[in-house]
């Protein structure tokens, strides 16, 4: 598939606009005030290993590249006025179809109030786009429904953490029509982006894939480059969606999309100046790579294409040793998918390489999932024939397992010691 191509099957948005680049400054003012990690709440397809909850990589951007969005949503060509974003022969764009609310409206008008037509005050004259001249209370106006969005969008993190998805929903729903009130264009893309995230996390893979286009859409519109780390976070979501709804060509065009661009992007900027790109931005960029690389490992082996996934987590491992240390939890966790791998290629003996010593270093730093490293562990020792060893550490993931009350692994571990008693006693 020619780059093209791919990048229309993870990109579906209007390009060409560009925004103020005084947003920047309120844009950090809604992320500070949110707090860390303020817009991407970073999920995965279910894995194809049994690993946690299937968070790969994902944890490590949770802070340093989810508030990639407003980041990105702040800026644009230096000395470039803003512009109306034209849309099909030279008008306005169509409205972007955001999911309805699932849940009964409530006081406030309708769950999701149908949106206005997508970006349609980029058609305003630049000049009205910041008040004039003894605008000073039009200013102190959008400084109070700023302030508003931005409690909004603290009760619907609240309500996510509290497992409250239909009232997190009913939040954002009016946090993004007091946006479009508001026209904080920022605000809309965030609210855009956490409305998405939500819906991923549930599940709802029609609806976030919609809601993740918006998002892009916005971004693209306000000048943000394709290559911008914004948007092939949003395009490996898409990825990500697209796998599991087995729509296979797509999945691998976000992907291959996702690494190859960034690929190139840090060969680009290896030598660029810290005062040109930081230290920090480069890591960030390296990091998402690495969470690329895991998430295209986790659909190879998912497709049964165990050789390909391991170049992958052999890729995705280096990142995450160099960039975070051996001792770092992600870094166990991409050992022992590597060991997976490789048991999924009979070759036994390297997996359990690999797989002993993430269960080593899980146990020293009390590695929150180290009974599914353990359960792991003892998979591998039981394709090896060491039954004995395999029942024992079976045993202790088991105890750990129901410890943590963590339901999918105490039934996944039973089911293995069930396989693991038939196989000793065929052996007998």
């Amino acid at each position: 598939m020619e780059r093209g191509a791919v990048t229309s099957a993870c990109v579906t948005a209007h390009a060409g606009g560009n925004d103020d680049s005084s947003w920047y400054v309120p844009a950090l003012r809604i992320r500070r005030a949110l707090g860390v990690g303020g817009g991407a709440s970073h999920g995965a397809v279910a894995p194809a290993v049994r690993r946690g909850h299937g968070a790969g990589m994902y944890r490590l951007l949770i802070q340093s590249l989810g508030r990639g969005v407003l980041r990105a949503a702040g800026r644009r060509c230096r000395g470039c006025p803003a512009r109306p974003l034209p849309g099909p022969a030279g008008g306005r764009l169509p409205e972007v179809e955001v999911p309805p609310s699932r849940v009964a409206p409530r006081g406030r008008g309708p769950g999701l109030l149908p949106l206005l037509a997508a970006l349609s005050w980029f058609s305003r004259p630049a000049a009205e786009e910041r008040p004039a001249a003894g605008g000073a209370a039009a200013g102190d106006a959008a400084d109070e429904a700023e302030a508003e969005i931005i409690q909004l969008l603290k009760r619907a993190k609240l309500s996510i953490m509290k497992d409250e998805p239909e009232e997190a929903e009913l939040i954002l729903h009016d946090a993004l029509r007091l946006a479009y009130e508001s026209e904080n264009k920022k605000a809309i893309t965030y609210t855009y982006d956490l409305m998405a995230n939500l819906a991923y996390i549930r599940g709802q893979l029609e609806d976030a894939e919609k809601l993740f286009k918006a998002t892009m859409s916005y971004l693209l519109g306000g000048g943000t480059q394709q290559e911008d780390n914004a948007i092939i976070e949003i395009s490996l979501k898409l990825a990500s969606i697209y796998a599991a709804q087995n729509r296979q060509e797509f999945a691998l065009a976000g992907y291959e999309f996702c690494i190859s661009t960034l690929e190139e992007k840090i060969e680009r900027e290896k030598e660029l100046a810290e005062d040109i790109l930081s230290v920090d931005e480069k890591a960030n960029t390296r990091l998402l790579l690495g969470m690329c690389l895991d998430a295209y490992a986790h659909y190879l082996l998912f497709s049964k294409q165990p050789s390909q996934a391991q170049r992958m987590y052999e890729k995705a491992l280096q990142i995450s040793e160099e960039m975070l240390g051996e001792r770092h939890p992600q870094t166990i966790v991409l050992m022992s998918d590597l060991a997976t791998t490789l048991d999924a290629q009979g070759r036994f003996d390297e997996a359990c390489v690999y797989v002993q010593r993430a269960s080593d270093l899980a146990r020293q730093i009390e590695h929150p999932e180290l009974h599914m490293l353990l359960s792991n562990l003892a998979a591998v020792l039981m394709h090896r024939e060491r039954y004995a060893q395999a029942k024992e550490i079976y045993q202790e993931a088991l105890k750990r397992a129901e410890l943590k009350r963590d339901e999918v692994s105490v039934q996944h571990i039973r089911e293995e010691l069930a396989e693991l008693s038939r196989k000793s006693r065929h052996l007998a």
